[in-house]
């Protein structure tokens, strides 16, 4: 019989952390952007229009019921229209939409010039070549200081399986974007 190792804990430290100063937003941000993300497009026909935008913040949440989020600035001019539609369409976007992610977060008029989209029956639109995509309803908005967390329900997907075109995510970090080795 082999001896366990003994593991004697470390001395806890002391935190360090400079002054509330350090709290202004620009430094938020950079320490907000060393967490990479992944990117994905919500959009939905509203008023007879493809509406949508990109959100770095998604994430799962749960598997029952099926519900994920992401959050979306409250001073957003898109999220008013957008949450009108009957059902949102997700998209995990791939490391080679890029130009189509600035797209979607520039404005307005152009956000699907050139990005080949699927319209669902309900009026969800999602990006054909995407990763993973997500029918979905609003379930619950919850206020968050500057911008609302909005939980989705998931009513279907697809998912491109084992990703054996070589696709990865598209990732944004630190304002820019990449993608995983």
């Amino acid at each position: 019989m082999t001896a366990q190792p003994t593991v004697v804990p470390a001395e806890p430290r002391a935190a360090r952390f400079p002054t509330n100063q350090d709290l202004d937003p620009v430094r938020l941000r950079q320490a907000f952007g060393v967490f990479p993300s992944g990117v994905v497009a919500v959009a939905a026909v509203v008023d007879g229009r493809p509406v949508g935008l990109a959100a770095s913040s998604f994430t799962s949440v749960s598997l029952d019921p099926p519900l994920v989020s992401f959050s979306v600035a409250r001073t957003s001019k898109t999220w008013p229209d957008l949450r009108r539609a009957d059902h949102l369409g997700v998209t995990v976007l791939a490391d080679h939409h890029g130009e189509a992610c600035r797209r979607l977060a520039g404005p307005v008029e152009s956000r699907f010039d050139g990005i080949a989209v699927s319209v669902t029956s309900a009026g969800a639109v999602t990006v054909d070549d995407g990763l993973a995509r997500f029918d979905c309803t609003v379930h619950r908005e919850v206020e968050a200081g500057d911008h609302l967390v909005v939980l989705l329900q998931l009513h279907a997907v697809d998912h491109s399986g084992d990703l054996a075109d070589g696709s990865s995510p598209l990732v944004f970090h630190r304002s820019g974007f990449g993608r995983l080795r």
